[in-house]
């Protein structure tokens, strides 16, 4: 009876898969308990890899090999993070054992692909395993740990604003001076870009499709349409609006635009205006961000909203309201969160990282003669 229980739940948990993992589950040696486990956590993993923007498949039996083979250990440690923060049915936290099945899971999977599958012409699906990189949690390694490593990838607190203020003043000194005059006209623009995905968490997606008529500067709120087109309006963050103000400014002249021009954030290329991508945004926050001496992406930027708005406020439920996911269990599901209380939250990081620099000034003071 526990044998077909068993089958019955791996069958069903197959059918939500792609082909390749239908593969490395029959090339498995598991036992029926572990196997079904395993593919509960690799579910949990394509799952995060959609809902973060990282997957663009509708589902995941459309999450693609490419995407795992073009996985970083960032973005590993950033899924442990999350794993870290999420609570199982009796509303308890993840325990180091919990995590480890789902590296486990995931170095299982990444091993198939990359050493046993036999896929085309004898080969592995791809070469490069991002799981090799990756430490099992042991128990006296916490969370705040990991969450400590991860800081250094991510633009907390006055690091943001250093690296716009690069962007601003000391980027021109070190830019080719070919791409110098590109550089001064999109300024504004890229900038804005930064501030916006830091100030809202939105998606690069969700960045590049976002129309002039969407942000209302008086509310200071801007309306997103989500992945699979859901339509929704979140906060934004209060320091961020002068970067973008000052892009608005600009916008016209610029780059051309028309009162029919819809796309907020633009390129000008061949004497044509049209929307920014995706595609640029990525390449041009990598651009910025190697030259300040902390490369990231986008995805980082909008995972530092994250990570302090958690810290503000441990409530998961608004930062996924604040960054457009479901709710972390059934409950959260249907659980509102007014939008004055993210508003404040959003303040709340600016009010504490203008108290640190504060402090930081204060203690400088006292220690010269």
């Amino acid at each position: 009876m526990e044998t077909k229980k068993y089958l019955n739940l791996i069958d069903d948990e197959l059918n939500k898969m792609p082909d390749f993992v239908k593969e490395y589950n029959f090339g498995t040696t598991h036992s029926l308990a572990t196997s079904y486990q395993y593919l509960t956590e690799i579910r949990r993993f394509f799952n995060w890899l959609r809902q973060e923007g990282i997957s663009d498949a509708k589902d995941n039996q459309h999450v693609t090999t490419e995407t795992l083979a073009n996985l970083h250990r960032n973005d590993i440690m950033l899924y442990i993070n999350y794993l870290g923060h999420v609570k199982n049915k009796q509303g308890n936290l993840s325990s180091p054992t919990t995590i480890n099945r789902s590296i486990n899971a995931l170095r299982s999977l990444f091993k198939f692909l990359t050493i046993t599958a036999d896929n085309i012409n004898g080969q592995p699906y791809f070469e490069r395993n991002v799981m090799l990189k990756i430490d099992s949690l042991n128990n006296t390694e916490t969370l705040n740990y990991r969450a400590h490593v991860l800081e250094s990838h991510m633009y907390t607190g006055k690091l943001k604003y250093q690296f716009l203020d690069f962007i601003e003043n000391d980027y021109q000194n070190i830019c080719n001076k070919h791409a110098l005059p590109s550089f001064k006209i999109n300024k504004e623009r890229d900038m804005a870009i930064i501030a916006l995905i830091l100030g809202t968490g939105i998606r690069v997606s969700e960045c590049a499709g976002v129309d002039l008529s969407d942000i209302n500067f008086k509310k200071a709120t801007l309306d997103v349409t989500r992945k699979g087109g859901q339509k929704d309006s979140v906060p934004i963050a209060e320091w961020t609006l002068s970067y973008i103000t000052a892009y608005k400014k600009i916008r016209r002249q610029s780059y051309s635009a028309t009162k029919n021009t819809n796309a907020f954030f633009l390129t000008r290329w061949h004497n044509k205006t049209g929307r920014i991508t995706a595609s640029a945004i990525e390449k041009m926050v990598s651009k910025y961000s190697a030259a300040f001496g902390h490369p990231l992406t986008p995805h980082k930027l909008r995972h530092t909203l994250a990570s302090e708005l958690y810290g503000v406020t441990k409530d998961q439920v608004l930062v996924a309201q604040q960054l457009g996911q479901k709710g972390t269990t059934a409950t959260d599901l249907y659980t509102h969160v007014d939008q004055k209380k993210q508003r404040a939250a959003l303040n709340k990081i600016a009010n504490a990282d203008q108290n640190m620099a504060t402090n930081e000034k204060d203690i400088k003071n006292k220690i010269q003669p």
